[in-house]
């Protein structure tokens, strides 16, 4: 079966991938040859009565479906004939426009219109031919999937022997007996024969070249590589290794994979040089690389995975017993798969009954099934140790938990098939469970080998695994091993190449095919404009604007401009290039303009609210402005939103349509000169004239008050509690006015401190009336002293600061 292959299935699909490629990179030549519809009527009457009498095997099928493939994609190329001349036509019927509906028109326009019209109906027949033709042949390849498939079922649930049965074991044990009978008997009738004898013995030195080379191999390949695996990592030392030795260890254990292989390979290629195998010696020997390579494979992932060495963090969160455990179980399984290939291989070319094959492979696939239970436990176990490490079960704990379950529901069911009867069914579970086991080991270890790689290149050592570059590199790690899962679990190369194949095609959308090398083409186009459009905008921003008198709002809104004419050009460009053409999708884009206006009209009027902010220009950045009672320095304006800094060092995103539509208040518009304020109270009968001369001193000593207009004192009033006057003043920076109110405050208290002048406090009196009613209400408390009731007057004085605080002091 096929899916024991996955080397030979995978480069197949890749021959097929590049195959298609290039099939796909012809298909655009602009010269595209007229398939011969003769043949292709002949083809096709006799693949539709294939498909209806249902009657072809499999092998036959196929052969068929791939030269209908073949003329499909003939058809396909022939749909772009006359592509230019049927556009030239287009646009000359779209110049003369629609025949008016009361027939008023000339008649020199109207043949016109007649003529080109016939000429398009000519340009368009064998485009429409090969259309028909397309999807006739498109059927037909479904049609014989469909019948491919269907067999395939049947043969899944198909009822055969069963290996319990006794009177099948006979056959069983005479079909393994004849598998290597065979090949003895070609071998003894080989030597017998005297000329094969003398080439045999003077071939002998070859011979034992390459078994001893073979056997070295293979005795002491793995030791020398643990060997060196150890110096490389330095496990005498107690330092934990650096990414560098982890990823030289990597490569240094390849070799308890490729040494032993090697050495198989010249024991192979030994036994071919005695001249004294076979055909199916031949076959066996193939097979017997291939089973050696798998279980080379299986034994090398699982001390990737399950390490001896515990000198960084391990890819499994297990104790010394479990990885040994991990180790032998996954050696164990790769001896069982690379059995079940051999003796595969061994049915067929030994053509064993459905009987003796069932009994054969049944005790290896009991045998599979405790192991990948064994092996299913110690994933559930890592797992948990990982949800008690952190702070539960993440969401791969859980994944892997559930994969383990359904590893342990499919270990069990498979021999179960198999012992009724359905050991089609059995295999179609057993095999591609096994497979899958090892890619998804192999995806493991590569994708710690990405991690560590990354680390050694970027200089880190923490967070790796959640970094955007290995995350992004393990997902196409993912998404490249798909169709070999897909391979393994029983799809046909046939399958995939359909899909790749509609994948290439594309979809049509309104008129327009959209494919992947239309997409392709755009991404690189727009990608190209983007950073043209990006190095353009660093070199106004950094060598020209600086250059002009221009103040720094005026260079960032003709920076911005530049970026939004860019990307949109680049859009348009990239679109053009693709040979999209946007008139075939106006219908659509207008149906689709109407909910989308409705649902994002604000993001609309926030983004044309920011192209009116950049052309007006009437905040900058670097502007301190109060907009929604908020006070702050323009930091950035985006297309959507603009960021403002406040004094807090807080970061407040305001819509640029509120800067639009609403009040805006720009202190430093033009120019940093501003005003302040600072209110001052003194007590009654304070020297009024004296305080604005201390006053109009302390303003004009101050170095930020221009003195030009100068610094004015307003007495304002009368108030409750004091004289208020106010220093009214100039800036020459508005940004410092709190630091020059706070500057007054100090100079004004010590320059009335030094003239006795007071600053007065809020004060009340309350006149409590009656008192002596007050008294006979509460008796008992006549004759105590401290509360005797008399005439008495209390003064409430409040202190009112910044914060609303208050004290009362009782007279």
């Amino acid at each position: 079966m096929t899916r024991l292959r996955p080397l030979l299935l995978t480069l197949s699909l890749l021959l097929v991938v590049a195959v298609s490629a290039l099939g796909g990179a012809a298909s655009a030549q602009p010269a595209n040859p007229t398939p011969n519809y003769t043949d292709w009527d002949n083809v096709a009457t006799f693949t539709e009565r294939a498909i209806e009498a249902k009657r072809a095997s499999n092998t036959a099928l196929e052969e068929l479906r791939n030269e209908i493939v073949n003329w499909r994609q003939q058809f396909l190329d022939a749909q772009q004939t006359n592509r230019a001349a049927i556009a030239t036509v287009r646009a000359q019927l779209d110049a003369i426009g629609p025949a008016p509906e009361d027939g008023s028109e000339a008649e020199d326009i109207a043949s016109q219109r007649q003529e080109l019209n016939s000429r398009l109906s000519q340009l368009q027949a064998p485009v429409k031919r090969a259309e028909l033709a397309y999807t006739r042949a498109d059927s037909m390849v479904s049609g014989i999937d469909g019948i491919i498939r269907e067999r395939q079922t049947e043969e899944l649930l198909d009822f055969g022997p069963s290996p319990l049965n006794p009177a099948h074991w006979v056959a069983g044990a005479q079909g393994l007996y004849a598998a290597f009978d065979i090949i003895r008997n070609e071998v003894v009738g080989a030597w017998n024969d005297p000329e094969q004898r003398a080439e045999t013995k003077e071939d002998l030195p070859g011979f034992l070249v390459l078994t001893a080379i073979g056997v070295i191999l293979i005795a002491r390949g793995r030791r020398w590589t643990k060997r060196l695996v150890r110096y490389v990592l330095c496990e005498d030392d107690d330092r934990v290794p650096g990414a560098g030795r982890w990823v030289a260890a990597y490569v240094v254990s390849l070799g308890a994979l490729v040494l032993p292989l090697l050495g198989t390979f010249a024991l192979v290629e030994a036994a071919y040089v005695t001249g004294l195998v076979g055909v199916r010696g031949t076959l066996f020997l193939s097979a017997l690389l291939r089973a050696v390579f798998i279980y080379l494979l299986a034994r090398w992932l699982s001390m990737r995975i399950f390490p001896s060495i515990q000198l960084r963090s391990p890819l499994a969160s297990l104790n010394d017993q479990q990885r040994r455990s991990g180790r032998f179980y996954g050696a164990s399984l790769g001896v069982v798969i690379s059995t079940f290939y051999l003796l595969h291989a061994m049915s067929e070319y030994a053509e064993w009954s459905e009987a003796a094959t069932n009994v054969v492979l049944f005790p290896v696939m009991v045998i599979a099934s405790l192991l990948l239970i064994r092996v299913a436990r110690l994933l559930m176990a890592h797992a948990r140790s990982s949800a008690e490490e952190g702070a539960g079960e993440s969401y791969r704990g859980r994944l892997l938990r559930l994969a383990s379950q359904a590893v342990i529901v499919l270990s069990i069911l498979a021999p179960v098939l198999a012992a009724i009867g359905y050991f089609k069914a059995a295999q179609s579970l057993m095999q591609p469970s096994l497979f899958s086991l090892m890619l998804v080991a192999v995806l493991v270890v590569l994708q710690r080998l990405v991690n560590e790689v990354y680390a050694f290149v970027s200089g880190r050592s923490d967070g790796i695994s959640d970094s955007l570059i290995p995350v992004l590199i393990g997902f196409a790690l993912v998404l490249l091993s798909a169709p070999i899962f897909a391979l393994i679990w029983g799809a046909r190369v046939a399958d995939l190449t359909e899909l790749w194949t509609q994948f290439t095609e594309g979809v049509d959308l309104g008129g327009v095919r959209i494919s992947p090398t239309i997409f392709l083409t755009l991404a690189i186009v727009f990608a190209i404009g983007y950073v043209l459009t990006r190095m353009l905008q660093g070199t106004l921003k950094n060598t020209i604007l600086p250059k002009t008198k221009l103040d720094t709002g005026g260079r960032n809104a003709i920076t911005a401009g530049v970026g939004y004419i860019g990307i949109f050009l680049s859009a348009l460009i990239a679109i053009t290039s693709a040979g999209i053409d946007l008139s075939s999708l106006a219908i659509v884009a207008g149906a689709l303009s109407v909910g989308i206006g409705f649902g994002l009209q604000n993001i609309v009027s926030n983004f044309v609210s920011g192209i009116i902010l950049l052309i007006e220009r009437p905040i900058s950045e670097g502007d301190w402005i109060e907009v929604g009672g908020t006070h702050g320095y323009v930091r950035d304006i985006s297309v959507r939103s603009t960021t403002i800094e406040t004094f807090d060092r807080s970061d407040v995103i305001v819509p640029n349509a509120d800067l639009v539509s609403g009040t805006v208040t720009n202190y430093t518009r033009g120019n940093t000169v501003g005003r302040v304020i600072v209110p001052v109270g003194v007590a009654y009968g304070s020297d009024t004239r004296q305080v604005e001369q201390i006053l109009k001193d302390v303003a004009e000593a101050h170095p930020m008050v221009l003195a030009n207009p100068p610094p004015a004192i307003i007495f304002r009033g009368f108030g409750a509690d004091s004289l208020d006057f106010e220093i009214r003043a100039i800036l020459r920076d508005v940004n410092w006015v709190m630091s020059v109110h706070s500057d007054m405050n100090h100079e004004i208290a010590q320059k009335f401190a030094d003239s006795s002048i007071e600053i007065p406090f809020a004060q009340r009196d309350v006149w409590l009336r009656n008192p002596e009613t007050l008294a006979a209400a509460r008796p008992e408390e006549a004759a105590a002293p401290a509360k005797s009731a008399r005439k008495r007057t209390r003064r409430v004085k409040d202190t009112n600061d910044e914060t609303g605080d208050g004290e009362a002091e009782a007279d």
